[in-house]
Order: C-alpha cells, then structure tokens, then sequence
C-alpha cells in the first residue's frame, strides 16, 4: 500500500467514523437505537444517496478495488469478528436455571415457528426470493428460516434495561431465551455457510461431511470445555493482567485463532468469534458492570461504527428495495416469533399479558439479523434484495419491541 493508497484508506475510515458518531448519536436521541443511524449513515455514504448524487465523489473515496478497497474491508471484517465477540459475552447461562420450563417452551417455539415460516415462504414464492447470483435453493430456504428464527440479544438487553426489567421474570425470560437462540441460530448458520456458502473471494466452501462435523464438534466444545476454560482465564487475566486491556489482548488472539480454523472449516470467522465469546461469558457472570465496560470499549469506540456503517455500502436500498418481499419478511418474522414466542410462555406456564410481552420482546431482530443478513450476501447466500428486507425487518421489530412490551405489561395483573 503506498502513499496514496494509505491516505485514502485514512480518509475513507474518518469519514465513516464521522458520520456513524453523528448519525447514532441522533438515533441514540430518538429511537434509542443507535445502529439505526450507524446504518442510516452508511446509507448515506453508499451507493444509495451519494452514489447517485454525486458518483465520481462516491467511487473517489469508496473505490471497489485497489489497496484502499481491500484495507477498508480488512477493516470492516475485523471489526465484525468484535462484534460478535462482545455479543458471545451476553451469553449467561445462569437465567437459564433460573427460570426452568418457561425460557425452554419459549426458546423452542421462538426457533421452530419462525423457522418453519421463513423456510416455508422461500420454498413457496421461489421467484418472490430469487435474487440474482445469490438466493436459489435449499441453501437460500434454509437460510431464511434460520434468519427469522434469532433475536437480537444486544438489542433485548438494552430494551429491558431501560424498563427496569433485567430482575423481573419477563426480563429474564426474555433474555434467557434469546440467548440460547443466538447461539442455535449461529449453529445452524454455521453449518448452512459450510454447506452451501461461497466465499468472497470465489470458490465454493467446503461442503462435505467433515466441515460439517468440525463445526458441530467446535460449538460443543465452545459449550462444554470451552467455558469450563474460559472462566478460568477470565478470573486469572482479572488478577494477573491490566483490565481490560489484557483481556482485550488475550480475546484478539483467541478470535483470530478461532476464526482461522473456522474458515478452514469452509464456514465464517465470525462464527469463530461469537464462541469465542460464549466459552469466555462465565467469566462475567455476576459482574455485568465488567462486562459492560469491555462491550463499551470494543463496540462504542470502533468496531461497532465502522461495521455498521459499512453495512449501508455495501447496497443500493432503492435498486433493492421490494415491497411484497418486505412485506413477506415483516409478517412471517413477527407472526412466527411473537406467536411462537407466545406460545411457548403460556405453556411455560406464564400468564397472558407477560407472555405477550416475551413474545414482543423477542420479536427484536436488530444487529444480529443484519450482522447475519451482511455475512449471508458476503457468502452469495442472498442478493440485495433479500439483504434489504431482512434489514428493514430487523430495523422495524427493534423499534416497535419496547413500545409493545410496555403496552402489554401496562395492565398486567399485580401478582
């Protein structure tokens, strides 16, 4: 990279910083939801806004090829591989045997229902999701459901935050459940990538039986001894390192370890670095003020701006925008993961009001469906079309999900 190339490179991260720092910080204001304007900003930035009113300005600071093109998605996809890392971190097990049947009816109906919905659509109405080099088969099908079927736990915990919930039995639930359909989620992504993925940089992943298997092996391993292990670390980095910037070194390391093999293994490095983030969450739990201040010092400051701005480059919004398509993607999300989600709290044993409350809790897809949405277009997966939908989806079920759930426990019965 010489001179030029590295000062372009410079200018191309300024300018995305700036404008992700000021775009969130509206959104922060408006929505409390500050990936809507880090998102918005990159819309602005891309091929969307400035690539139509001002073209040559456009392909001068964002070219698509050459030194400065490659470093800034160097950039961009390691500031992926801390996203998911902070996000791994949410992982806390102990809701999980906290509240027992409740969070498993609601995990489980949360996954399958959507699911179902998503994979059935995109078998049905094939042309309505044919997208061009991406989107075909059982692959693209596959991927919809699993698409429909997470919530976004960031998303989720900021939400319960600020309504106070994070004690409460909705709260917990809530939280408990997503978490564990963050992680089979990533599992089932993981595998699909294996299987039908293609990389960026051409050439089909490995699709056989042995990718397959060392993915499976890798996120039991992440389960069992990996957070054996990473409970450990934690508390040793906690007593014989700077915090947290040792744990930052030694979590970098482990991330790119991980994420090596994961790509060897024909699947996505991201995938490495959300059960990175899973095997080393037992070290955090009881402590959600450290916990906080790592995710505040990755995401905040860096990873969680550039990636989300990079996200609005990477597609024209008005080419790709389909408003039946959309449409297919908002009401099968919502009606499969609010009824789903619903469902299983009443068979839980959770009553009405709370339970409609869970089910609009999870319904928020945020920055976990984009993160998957981008990778999934990255891997040709899906075209532009599809990448807008899910992200206007994810978008949409964020910003109603508070709303909704204070509604629903607004008259709920004093217990």
């Amino acid at each position: 990279m010489n001179h030029h190339d590295f000062g372009l490179f410079l200018m191309q991260v300024s300018v995305m910083l700036v404008v992700a720092l000021i775009c969130g910080q509206i959104a922060r204001r408006l929505w409390k939801l500050p990936v809507l304007g880090e998102l918005v900003g990159g819309i602005l930035l891309g091929p969307t806004v400035l690539g139509v009113l001002a073209p040559g300005l456009f392909q001068g600071l964002f070219p698509s090829a050459g030194a400065a093109a490659v470093g800034r998605e160097a950039l961009v996809k390691i500031s992926l591989l801390f996203f998911l890392l902070t996000a791994g971190l949410e992982a806390d097990f102990g809701l999980l045997r906290k509240h027992g049947r409740s969070w498993l009816f609601v995990s489980v109906l949360g996954i399958a229902i959507p699911f179902g919905l998503g994979y059935l659509a995109a078998v049905t109405l094939p042309d309505l999701f044919k997208d061009g080099a991406g989107g075909q088969g059982a692959g693209m099908a596959l991927f919809i459901g699993t698409a429909l079927s997470i919530s976004a736990l960031p998303v989720i915990a900021r939400i319960l935050m600020d309504m106070g919930l994070m004690r409460d039995r909705v709260g917990a639930v809530v939280l408990g459940s997503a978490m564990l359909d963050d992680i089979v989620g990533w599992f089932l992504f993981g595998l699909i990538l294996s299987k039908w993925g293609v990389a960026s940089g051409g050439g089909a992943s490995a699709g056989g039986m042995s990718s397959l298997v060392g993915m499976a092996v890798l996120f039991v391993g992440a389960l069992t001894v990996g957070r054996w292990g990473g409970r450990r670390l934690v508390e040793w980095l906690r007593v014989k390192m700077p915090w947290p910037s040792g744990f930052l070194g030694i979590s970098a390391v482990l991330v790119f370890v991980v994420g090596a093999l994961v790509e060897g293994l024909g699947s996505h490095a991201a995938m490495g670095a959300f059960l990175v983030g899973v095997a080393l969450s037992p070290g955090f739990e009881e402590r959600d003020q450290d916990r906080q201040t790592v995710t505040q010092f990755v995401t905040g400051l860096f990873a969680g701006p550039i990636y989300f701005v990079s996200v609005g480059l990477r597609a024209d919004f008005v080419r790709g925008f389909d408003w039946l398509l959309v449409l297919v993607v908002l009401v099968a999300a919502c009606v499969g993961k609010i009824g789903g989600a619903w469902l299983g709290a009443r068979l839980g044993g959770v009553k009405n009001r709370e339970a409609l409350a869970i089910g609009f809790g999870m319904n928020a897809r945020g920055v976990m469906e984009i993160v998957l949405a981008s990778v999934a277009m990255e891997n040709g997966l899906i075209g532009e079309r599809v990448f807008v939908a899910l992200v206007i989806m994810a978008l949409v079920t964020s910003m109603l999900s508070g709303s909704l759930m204070r509604w629903a426990l607004a008259k709920r019965p004093v217990a």
